[in-house]
């Protein structure tokens, strides 16, 4: 399921957010990846500050929008390939977008990636988080275990 929206001013023109409120229902990301291309897609990938602020955009008005939607982050395509634990300094640069996109575009959090055994990225959503705690995280990047649902 999910709600396809697509503009013309974007490399990617049509995108589709799929939230589930039911816990049971969230997916790790190669199951995230998989629905996305058999959907005739791929996970995200965000080539600009732009494109980021307009999927914020879209998912502030899925929040407004009394569909029920509240905390629960999402997949994008950023992931680290690779076996092993990476642990050097080099880290940040092994992470690559699943639809082979070249972006350089990053936003992640403060001190993230945090790498070791967190390989795949999501993109914070926690609107009912205290301002102190969660609330800066908003819409920035996570990498996070890859068997994680989200």
């Amino acid at each position: 399921s999910g709600q396809k929206v697509c503009y013309g001013a974007f490399k990617h023109s049509c995108y589709k957010l799929a939230y589930f409120q039911d816990l049971s229902r969230r997916v790790g990301f190669q199951e995230a990846r998989q629905a996305c291309e058999i959907d005739g897609g791929a996970l995200l990938s965000l080539e600009s500050e732009a494109e980021q602020q307009l999927i914020e955009n879209m998912l502030q008005n899925l929040t407004k929008s009394g569909s029920g939607i509240s905390d629960g982050d999402f997949w994008i395509g950023l992931w680290r390939s690779g076996d092993g634990l990476a642990t050097s300094s080099a880290c940040p640069d092994l992470y690559q977008w699943a639809d082979g996109s070249m972006s350089q575009f990053r936003n992640w959090y403060t001190d993230e990636p945090s790498c070791g055994s967190e390989a795949c990225v999501v993109m914070y959503h926690q609107p009912t988080a205290n301002p102190g705690l969660g609330g800066p995280y908003l819409y920035q990047w996570n990498d996070d275990r890859c068997n994680m649902k989200h």
